[in-house]
């Protein structure tokens, strides 16, 4: 897989493809948009929005959501509104999202199955207070979009003039329904 990315790489920059996808970095929608890292939002998300490159910021991570006040994906959003000059703020949870299916104690024990130490998870977990829950999935996506909108609402370095909204995307036709 690497090997033919490589190649592609190759033909892409000699054959000078990349001009089509010149963009700002500030994004012309003054927008930042946090979302699941779920494959089949690469492009649906983009699509059903009418989003082009250079138009937002998308930030995106496992469940699209936030564990606490000190998740480092609130660094990233903080740096994109306090340096591109984004005025809107959008949490974007989808339907059949997978991390809504994990638990942790499966991938503790997927980590043990690929070769990590139980010794290495107890020292980890022994630096990190809320491991279990640092591993953990959820079982509603509407409330933990819901939760995540007001915890970047309430979060005392967020800028009280960004406009902060939550929605959820049906990830078969990429309708986006309001949540909060």
């Amino acid at each position: 897989m690497q090997k033919n990315m490589l190649e592609y790489n190759r033909y892409f920059v000699k054959n000078q493809l990349h001009t089509s996808y010149f963009a700002s970095s500030k994004p012309a929608r003054r927008t930042a948009i946090l979302t699941c890292m779920d494959t089949r939002l690469t492009h649906l998300l983009t699509a059903a929005l009418g989003i082009k490159d250079g138009d937002a910021k998308i930030i995106r991570n496992a469940g699209g959501t936030l564990l606490d006040e000190y998740d480092t994906t609130i660094r990233s959003l903080l740096v994109a509104i306090l340096e591109f000059d984004i005025s809107y703020l959008d949490v974007i949870g989808h339907t059949d999202c997978g991390v809504s299916k994990i638990s942790s104690a499966s991938l503790i024990d997927k980590l043990y199955s690929r070769g990590i130490s139980p010794s290495s998870c107890q020292e980890f977990a022994g630096q990190c207070p809320a491991f279990e829950h640092w591993f953990s999935g959820f079982s509603n996506v509407e409330e933990e979009v819901i939760q995540t909108v007001k915890l970047l609402k309430n979060h005392p370095l967020m800028p009280k003039d960004i406009c902060i909204q939550g929605y959820l995307m049906d990830i078969d036709t990429g309708e986006l329904s309001p949540l909060i």
